[in-house]
């Protein structure tokens, strides 16, 4: 069966019969398309009749956004498809807007198939049905040129996919705040002016479902805010966080895929308002259930500053069935970070090194536990280079780098015993960038060296994985002494606290270590991997496990030698 980069997907059964079909349909679509599946709402269209089906306005209604909520909720179990609901034909009950007139609409990937759930009679890929299934696709939206069809049929009755039971009512998943009584056609409301804000980092199905019904209320512009700088402080594993520009990008043009019509003003959201708290000319803010409050809070300051309140939609969470026991139960980019560790981010180096070793960078800031990440590697088989510890040799009498030093910083930095005072060293060249330079232009050559002959030794030994434990790597200019930089983040006041009780420092001293050193951030914009020991010891060893399995699958064979 051919699979396909993108498809389009035409929905004709009438919603409420709908909704127990989703499982199999989306089933049968993850089967056709990779990538991005477009999903087209015209039910009640019929492609048997002789005439060319034309795509007809559908009234937004509480039961289409629960639907909208139910079909994004449905795509979680099939993470391989980039789901987007067009909303170009759903219309809400308003004057504001006159109809717009049919164009063929540009998708950011153009449709390579196109499927529908219509059901001709004899339960057969019938070919005019198929035909006219093209045409319409193609008089709707810009297609590739050699377009194929597909005709899905879910309860086709060979019990090769589930089915639920067919009376199984749709959830209520978006209501205003207010408490009003609704019903499920009841039409929802349009505005000309609406906003909608979140982090939006690696854009998933729940924040699909915010932006979608922003979309349906907005009839004229959404203004959207995208988190940045001081609202990211607190994210779990921040440094995993797409930059603004790449969220920005994503969202821009997901946002202009599922409706063209709308004028969208995307801005950097720098404190709990933003516009929403400020903009005169917005009536609405579409909040999901952990924000409502800041929606309530949004309102309250909109009236100290004598602004009308919003209206609040509050979007119900969509629950994470597959969350592991350090995730959140609902679906969300911190679990998707959190899935993150131990993948590899980016290509690897392809320095020149033994050819029968493969070579780890790993680093991460003091106090980020990077030395217990090390001994679980080893555990697993890993050959590994300690680089303070070859400092240590390096610095001691007779070493490679101890008349360099004592040349350099003089005879006061030594003990009676001639051993170089590391405290005494440390003191002159602490905060002092010349003399830092001078110590490290000694240093890092000598510790190079000592590592590349180490790795020498790994090799002897049998060993196809070597890790270089060094939290200056980066620093030092040893991207090309490894294949790969695995990095170790922690946030930086676990960083302090671990300092501090590991060292005996003050939480002052503390901090000034670290910011002596490259941010996490910055490790982590180098790395190949990215691990995390933020959690219990057995998540740790669960990443770590991970990591080193993943290694496995990718390093070349010429490195698979056996231990």
């Amino acid at each position: 069966m051919a699979v396909f980069r993108s498809g389009l997907l035409v929905l004709t059964t009438p919603l409420a019969s709908l909704a127990p079909r989703l499982a199999p349909i989306l089933t049968s679509a993850s089967r056709l398309v990779n990538h991005t599946l477009y999903v087209h709402l015209q039910p009640g269209m019929s492609l048997e009749g002789p005439a060319q089906p034309q795509s007809s306005p559908v009234q937004a209604t509480f039961e289409v956004l629960d639907f909208i909520t139910h079909f994004y909720t449905g795509a979680e179990a099939h993470r391989n498809l980039d789901v987007r609901i067009l909303l170009t034909n759903i219309r809400t009950k308003s004057a504001f807007l006159p109809p717009q007139p049919i164009s063929v609409q540009n998708l950011a990937h153009p449709p390579e198939v196109v499927l529908t759930d219509f059901q001709t009679l004899d339960g057969s890929q019938y070919n005019p049905v198929k035909q006219q299934l093209e045409r319409y696709a193609t008089s709707c939206y810009s297609c590739c040129p050699r377009l194929a069809s597909v005709l899905l049929y879910p309860d086709y009755g060979t019990g090769e996919l589930p089915m639920e039971p067919m009376d199984v009512p749709l959830f209520s998943t978006i209501r205003p705040a207010s408490p009003v009584a609704r019903s499920p056609k009841q039409p929802v409301r349009g505005y000309q002016r609406g906003a909608v804000g979140g982090t939006f980092d690696h854009l998933h199905n729940a924040h699909k479902v915010l932006l979608s019904v922003a979309c349906i209320l907005a009839q004229e512009q959404l203004v959207v805010g995208v988190a940045d700088k001081d609202l990211l402080k607190s994210k779990v594993l921040p440094e995993l966080l797409q930059p603004y520009s790449e969220r920005v990008e994503h969202l821009s043009e997901f946002l202009v895929d599922i409706k063209p019509s709308l004028t969208f003003d995307v801005i950097p959201l720098l404190d709990p308002y933003g516009p929403a708290g400020s903009d005169p000319s917005l009536e609405f803010l579409v909040v999901s259930e952990e924000t409502y409050r800041g929606g309530m809070a949004v309102n309250r300051f909109r009236l100290e500053n004598g602004l009308e309140e919003l209206a609040l939609y509050q979007i119900q969470l969509l629950q994470d069935l597959s969350h592991k026991e350090n995730e959140e139960d609902k679906v969300s980019s911190s679990s998707f970070r959190q899935r993150m560790l131990g993948k590899l981010l980016r290509p690897p180096h392809r320095p020149e090194l033994p050819p029968s070793l493969y070579v780890i960078g790993l680093t991460g800031i003091s106090g980020s536990g990077k030395s217990s990440i090390a001994k679980r590697l080893k555990d697993l088989g890993a050959f590994v280079i300690d680089s303070d510890q070859l400092g240590h040799r390096a610095y001691a009498p007779g070493g490679p780098a101890y008349q360099p030093v004592v040349e350099a910083f003089g005879t006061d930095i030594l003990h009676k015993d001639g051993i170089i005072n590391r405290k005494v060293l440390g003191s002159r060249v602490f905060g002092n960038k010349k003399q830092l330079k001078i110590l490290t232009d000694i240093m890092w050559p000598v510790i190079a060296k000592l590592a590349r002959e180490e790795m020498d030794r790994a090799v002897t030994e049998g060993k196809h994985v070597c890790v270089i434990d060094a939290a200056m790597l980066l620093e030092a200019g040893w991207q090309n002494m490894v294949h790969e930089v695995w990095t170790v983040v922690i946030p930086e006041t676990e960083a302090v606290r671990r300092i501090v009780e590991r060292d005996g420092l003050s939480e002052a001293a503390a901090q000034s270590r670290l910011q002596s050193q490259m941010s996490g951030q910055q490790l982590v914009d180098q790395s190949h991997v990215v691990l995390s020991t933020l959690w219990e010891p057995r998540i740790t060893q669960r990443q770590v496990e991970k990591a080193w399995a993943l290694l496995q699958e990718r390093i070349p064979k010429t490195h698979q030698a056996l231990d």
